[in-house]
C-alpha cells in the first residue's frame, strides 16, 4: 500500500471521510439474566463513544434463565436470558468449577447463524457470561474447530474461562487477533483473576482496568481507550478493503 493510500485510511478512520456503511460491524453477546434490549441499554455511553466507528448488533441467548434460588415459587422473568447453564440445579454461576455445559451448543448455533444472516460482522463483543462465550468463540476460531465464526477483534467486558470439563481444552491454543479486556477491581460476582487468566491467553491484547464492579464502563476515563481500540480498527478494516479492491 502506497503512503497515500495509507493516509486516506488513517483520514477515514479519524472520520473525516467515514460513513455509516465503513464502519466495522460487532456481534454483541450479554451477560446471564439479560437480553438483547437491557443489555443495549446498559451500553448507551459506550455505543455513543464508539458510534463514530462501529456499529453494534445485539441478539438475545436462546435459554430462559430460572427464577433465583429460593424463589422457584415465583413466575418466570421471560426477559431473563441464559447462553448455557452450568450448575446440576439448572442455573449458571461464573465461578462454578466442573459443571455441565446444558444448551452451549444451541447457543453456538444461533450465534453463528446471527453472524451469517445479519452479518457481515468483523468484530464479537461480549460482557460477564456473554464475556466468556466471546472468548470460548475466538479460541475456537483461532483453531479453526467447532465453528464458522472468524472474528477480526474481539472486546470482553467481566470476562472470565468456563470453568465446565467440557471446555477445559479450548483454551489451549493462544488467540492473535486483537482483544480489549475490560474488568473491575471490585468485581463481587467475577473476581479480577478470572478476568486476568482468560486476557492471559490473548496474544494482542488492551486491558483496561477500572476500580468498580460487574458492569460494563462507560466514563470519560475509558473513552479514550475504547475510541483509540476501535478507530484502530475500523482502520484494519478500510485497509483490507482497498487490497481486496485493487
Amino acid at each position: 500500500m502506497s503512503g497515500q493510500e495509507d493516509k486516506l485510511s488513517a483520514g477515514k478512520a479519524e472520520g473525516l471521510e467515514i460513513q455509516k456503511k465503513d464502519r466495522v460491524r460487532v456481534l454483541c453477546l450479554h451477560g446471564y439474566r439479560q437480553n438483547e434490549f437491557s443489555f443495549r441499554s446498559k451500553l448507551g455511553s459506550f455505543r455513543k463513544y464508539v458510534d463514530k466507528y462501529a456499529e453494534l448488533v445485539f441478539i438475545s441467548a436462546p435459554h430462559q434463565a430460572p427464577p433465583f434460588p429460593g424463589e422457584e415459587d415465583q413466575s418466570v422473568n421471560e426477559n431473563q436470558k441464559s447462553w448455557w447453564f452450568n450448575k446440576p440445579d439448572g442455573h449458571f454461576r461464573g465461578i462454578y468449577k466442573g459443571g455441565p455445559t446444558v444448551g452451549f451448543e444451541e447457543s453456538l448455533r444461533l450465534v453463528e447463524k446471527a453472524w451469517e444472516e445479519q452479518g457481515p460482522f468483523q468484530g464479537l463483543l461480549g460482557f460477564s457470561q456473554g464475556g466468556c462465550f466471546a472468548g470460548l468463540l475466538t479460541h475456537l476460531a483461532e483453531r479453526g474447530q467447532l465453528t464458522t465464526l472468524k472474528p477480526q477483534f474481539v472486546v470482553i467486558s467481566s470476562g472470565f474461562r468456563s470453568l465446565s470439563l467440557a471446555h477445559t481444552n479450548y483454551y489451549e491454543n493462544t488467540v492473535k487477533i486483537p482483544s480489549l479486556h475490560i474488568y473491575g477491581e471490585a468485581d463481587d460476582i467475577i473476581p479480577t483473576e478470572m478476568s486476568e487468566e482468560l486476557a492471559s491467553g490473548f496474544e494482542n491484547k488492551i486491558v483496561v482496568r477500572h476500580p468498580g464492579g460487574h458492569y460494563f464502563p462507560a466514563t470519560a476515563v475509558q473513552k479514550l481507550h475504547y475510541v483509540d481500540f476501535f478507530r484502530d480498527r475500523l482502520q484494519a478494516h478500510l485497509e483490507l478493503l482497498e487490497l481486496e479492491n485493487d
